[in-house]
């Protein structure tokens, strides 16, 4: 689903009339109808065009669902639907209809037969997690907590786990829970205002939730800001790498944590996120252009040209609804697809598919085309009512691709009043599927293994599995047991499974009972595979002892993501000298070539002082050739000591600027003055006397070039009171 579009907000009704002069009175252009009918399911699966190895089922369909938007298996295989059939209209208070259905398959024949309302009268219900013998549910402003004790698939009890998040646009709302390697759970925000609290920890002051997606620890007590902003769709790999869609751009990373990019105040504007589609906007639609988008898209069109702009916006074939990307992390398909992410487009009625790949000398990863699906999609159809707004790996293995199944999904606010005369937004209200993605000649699995009922133990084996459904249940189902019994076979297994992912879930089921060791941890540093060390270096954080360790994955590691990561964990290390020194080697390393390691240097307490700069110059390498990274370095330090604006880091700023080892190349003296222009020019800080003596002795300097860099950046506004 997608929110508002906001390029102009009237657009010109004289653009408007061509359009409709050619359409009559009865909803019609010509003799054809202006949108399309809906299909049956039958019909439906004749549509689809999908990658040849693969067949489409039919899992779940009205009347036993409706307006599905996620879909969740518990820790025995009994999936859970969330249906949301207020969208578009916000529902007035008491009159919320949001729902959770249990999806019952009581012939087991592979197709849904049965649902039972599990918990209604729900505010915009966007998402849910399976938890503690409950769910967890997205339901703005709260993350809700909903069980059954009596087993009759019906809620009877209802908790507020955290309140406060955002509400006003369902689009833009808390959504897109999941449960992580690393025992927390994700949540997107869209960086939505609000100020979150937990109902049962009174004393725990609420956090500022904007900018930021969610995060929070139930076993814990804890709830955090978190990198973002996502939207309508979240995904985890098995490394822990987030990646999340926002409407255009269907697959952005997020690099590096809140935590590190917040722990100092003045870091504004950290790089933490980024777009890793090569191929991005393009999109290759099988449904016809909707008639309403077409006439608004012409009449802005006509309209930038009228401005003299040279903007252009497309109509089709252009993502516009990218929504519910998704890992396929488990072994029901061939081996080629594990990694893969399908992304759904809502407008564009189809499924996209990205390789993930993450080059050794990249903290990020790129996101490709398969060499198959250069010109089409994974899967796509010419049913204009599909609208695949998310995506659910179950514990058969196979894709389960959610539909929202809508005559429209776009949000009335962002069509002109005079195309929404001939559009009922509630179209398929009534209406919703679920389906399952399979390789050819696969059946149905109906029968799962009852995890709930194992002790912990018999878990153990699970934690290595081939899909990571059944290794994270079992990580969090041991957890939520605390039985130490297996806590030596946990240790066991960090030091001599042959899987990696196996190594990954034991050290984090150990922390989770509370078993985790420095011994432990270290083992971790030194895995052969890179992602086990570098969740070994975010746990060796824990342990002073480990901190030189860290510092020489730091600099030697030869896994650039795993590098990064340690450079942002030597940060929080309470040995200042040894911090100081990995910076100092990191910054010559990396500094000009990657402008990761900018973020995770200047984020570091020691990282952001004069004091560190100085010893950065008094190395004199850093500074022996200027290149844009190294300049965008030193520009945002100097905007952290202009903005921390203490009269003697500011005063030893300025002795830098002509400090010898700078004067090699006037670019750093430039990449000062911007950094400080950045902060000065904003009229937020007010500047001391002798900052402004020493910024008037620049503006008058004999040298012209230094001269005229002071008078464009450096423009002083009277302090904002």
């Amino acid at each position: 689903m997608k929110r508002k579009l906001s390029l102009f907000s009237v657009v010109c009704s004289l653009c408007l009339i061509v359009f409709f002069s050619c359409k009559n009175n009865d909803g019609k252009q010509g003799s054809k109808p202006l949108y399309a009918e809906p299909l049956t399911t039958d019909e439906a699966l004749k549509k689809f065009e999908l990658d040849p190895d693969f067949e489409i089922q039919v899992f779940a369909a009205e009347p036993y669902i409706t307006d599905p938007v996620d879909l969740a298996f518990d820790e025995n295989g009994i999936a859970y639907a969330i249906g949301m059939p207020d969208y578009p209209f916000p529902p007035k208070p008491g009159e919320e209809k949001g729902n959770v259905r249990v999806l019952l398959d009581l012939n087991k024949d592979g197709r849904i037969d049965s649902s039972v309302v599990f918990a209604d009268k729900l505010s915009e219900a966007t998402s849910v997690l399976p938890w503690n013998g409950g769910l967890i549910v997205t339901a703005a402003p709260d993350i809700l907590f909903l069980k059954d004790t009596n087993s009759d698939y019906k809620a009877d009890i209802k908790e507020v786990l955290y309140t406060g998040f955002y509400k006003a646009n369902s689009e833009a709302q808390i959504t897109s829970l999941r449960y992580s390697v690393d025992n927390w759970i994700y949540a997107n925000n869209r960086g939505q205002a609000g100020e979150v609290s937990a109902p049962d920890e009174p004393n725990v002051s609420p956090i500022n939730m904007q900018g930021a997606d969610f995060r929070f620890r139930l076993d814990q007590k804890k709830f955090e800001q978190e990198t973002g902003p996502g939207q309508f769709g979240q995904t985890i790999n098995d490394w822990g790498h987030r990646f999340f869609t926002e409407n255009s751009i269907h697959i952005q990373e997020s690099v590096i944590p809140w935590r590190y990019t917040h722990r100092i105040e003045y870091l504004k504007n950290p790089r933490a996120i980024i777009n890793i589609s090569d191929h991005d906007p393009i999109m290759y639609q099988r449904t016809e252009t909707p008639y309403w988008r077409q006439a608004r898209t012409d009449a802005r069109n006509v309209n930038f040209k009228k401005q003299g702009s040279k903007q252009i916006e497309y109509a089709r074939d252009h993502f516009t609804g990218a929504s519910g990307g998704t890992v396929y992390d488990a072994d029901a398909f061939p081996k080629e697809f594990y990694g893969n992410v399908f992304t759904g487009d809502v407008a564009g009625s189809l499924v996209h598919r990205d390789i993930l790949t993450l080059d050794m000398q990249s903290p990020v990863y790129t996101a490709k085309r398969a060499a198959g699906e250069k010109d089409r999609e994974f899967l796509a159809t010419t049913d204009s009512w599909f609208r695949p707004v998310g995506f659910t790996v179950g514990p058969d293995g196979y894709l389960y691709v959610i539909d929202y199944y809508r005559q429209h999904i776009e949000t009335p606010m962002s069509i002109p009043d005079s195309l929404k005369k001939d559009m009922d937004f509630m179209r398929g209200s009534d209406m919703g599927r679920i389906y399952r993605i399979v390789p050819k000649g696969k059946k149905p699995v109906t029968d799962f293994a009852k995890l709930s009922s194992m002790t912990a133990a018999q878990l153990l084996p699970y934690l290595g599995n081939g899909n990571q459904w059944y290794r994270l249940q079992a990580q969090r189902l041991i957890i939520a047991k605390q039985d130490q019994t297996v806590v030596d076979a946990l240790k066991q297994t960090v030091k001599t499974t042959n899987n990696p992912l196996e190594r990954l879930h034991a050290l984090y089921t150990l922390d989770g009972l509370k078993a985790l060791d420095a011994a432990a941890v270290k083992i971790a540093l030194a895995d052969a595979t890179p992602g086990v060390r570098e969740h070994g270096v975010i746990l060796a954080e824990r342990y002073p002892e480990l901190a030189p360790e860290i510092g020489q994955i730091a600099v030697n590691d030869p896994s650039t993501r795993v590098s990064l990561q340690a450079t942002l964990s030597i940060g929080n290390a309470k040995n200042k000298q040894l911090v100081r020194d990995v910076l100092l080697q990191v910054a010559e390393k990396y500094g000009g070539s990657n402008p990761w390691y900018k973020t995770a240097i200047l984020s570091s307490p020691d990282g952001s002082t004069t004091a560190f700069f100085n010893a950065l110059m008094d190395r004199k390498t850093f500074f022996n050739e200027f290149v844009p990274d190294k300049g965008a370095l030193v520009e945002d330090y100097a905007s952290i000591i202009a903005a921390r604006n203490n009269s003697q880091e500011v005063a030893s700023l300025f002795k830098q600027m002509d400090a010898a080892a700078l004067a090699g190349n006037p670019g750093w003296k430039y990449a000062i003055i911007k950094g400080m222009g950045k902060v000065y020019r904003t009229g937020k800080i007010k500047a001391s006397p002798a900052t402004l003596s020493a910024i008037e002795k620049l503006r008058t300097s004999p040298a012209k070039d230094v001269a005229d860099t002071v008078a464009k950046y450096l423009k002083i506004k009277e302090a904002k009171k």
